[in-house]
This record gives structure tokens, sequence and C-alpha cells, in this order.
């Protein structure tokens, strides 16, 4: 028997529902929707200080990907990829994944609650900052991401989190700095083109 498709819109903000409705429901245009914590949310499509922003972030992981063959399986963007995270009865968009091994998942059912960025990033805009600095933050974690990194142009830093067993490690890089992760040996991610580019998009 086929599942009856779930509508939902701006007017379903705040309101609660399942994950395993919400993973198969169809959102209304225009907007942006996850599921934090079985909880409706609705979000605005990022405008172009967040799309700057992530842009010249991705770019950079593109072209290590291009000059380092191998090094990354997968790179998507919020529209490209979820984690489902069934105990918390969450869904989750990360404005990027980076993926350094393919998905063992048997199924399509299984695919996007089992695969695990490595690396996942998130740009701060108006209205994600409790979302990205707290309940992400413990999503993440839960989820088994190994580093979470969380781009603010107000303060014009990024706070990387790096896993340590059960808990995250906190690093804070500066908008003149480079970021130098170890799972990817011969990566500079450097800040400045990052917020350059949030200036210029004002």
């Amino acid at each position: 028997m086929s599942r009856a498709i779930v509508q939902i819109g701006p007017g379903d903000a705040g309101k609660r529902m399942r994950l395993e409705d919400f993973d198969h429901a169809e959102g209304q245009e225009g907007h942006l929707y996850e599921l934090s914590r079985g909880v409706i949310t609705v979000m605005d499509v990022p405008d172009r200080k967040h799309l700057a922003q992530l842009n010249a972030a991705r770019r950079q992981f593109s072209a290590f990907d291009l000059s380092h063959p191998g090094s990354i399986h997968t790179i998507a963007g919020g529209g490209e990829c979820k984690i489902l995270l069934s105990s918390e009865e969450s869904e989750r968009h990360p404005d990027l994944a980076i993926y350094l091994k393919e998905s063992t998942a048997a199924d399509d059912e299984e695919f996007w609650a089992t695969w695990v960025p490595e690396i996942a990033v998130e740009i701060v805009s108006r209205g994600s900052r409790q979302r990205d600095y707290v309940e992400k933050r413990e999503e993440y974690l839960k989820f088994g991401v190994r580093e979470y990194w969380i781009i603010d142009a107000e303060s014009e830093e990024m706070l990387v989190l790096r896993r340590s067993g059960s808990r995250w490690i906190e690093r804070v890089i500066g908008a003149d700095q480079t970021y130098r992760t170890k799972l990817l040996a011969g990566f500079d991610f450097e800040m400045g083109p990052v917020f350059d580019a949030a200036r210029k998009a004002k």
C-alpha cells in the first residue's frame, strides 16, 4: 500500500510531527523545513549574505577535491543531504556536509539515517543561532559527526567542534586565520574569503 503524501507549509511552523511522517512529507515551495525534536521548523530561503559565505566555503572544498582526487567522497549542500536522528525526532539539513566514505546502507530507508558526514558546516543566519549553537551541537555529536564547524559572520569567527570520545573539544578560528583539519591532510580552510564574501554581499 502506498504511503499518503503529507503536505506542510509555513502555517505548520511549531506543530508537532513524527520523524517518520516528516521524512516523507512534501514542503510548500519558497521555504525550507527541518524537524527540530519533533517540532516543524520553517525557514526562509537563505539570503545573499548566507549564500555568499556558502559559496566561498564550498569552493575551498571543491578546489581541494579536484587537486586531491579520492580524499573526499561527496560534498553536499542542505538540499542534497539530510541527517535523520530518530532518538531526537529530528531531521537536519547541514549547509554543507563532507562525506569522506561511501554509504554502506542497504536501501534508501536506511541511507540518511546511517550515512554520517565527517564534517558538518552550518552558516549562522538570522533566526538560526539556537539551532546551530545548541540543538545541532548536541544532535551532530549523537549522530557521529567528527567535526562540526559553525561559521558566524556577525562575530567573524568560526567555532570548530572536534569530537573527542563522547564530547566536543572547542576551537575558535578568527577572520584572518586558517584552519587545518586532521581529517583532510593538506587542506587549509581560509576564513578570509568567507567573511570577505559576507561583507561584499551586504
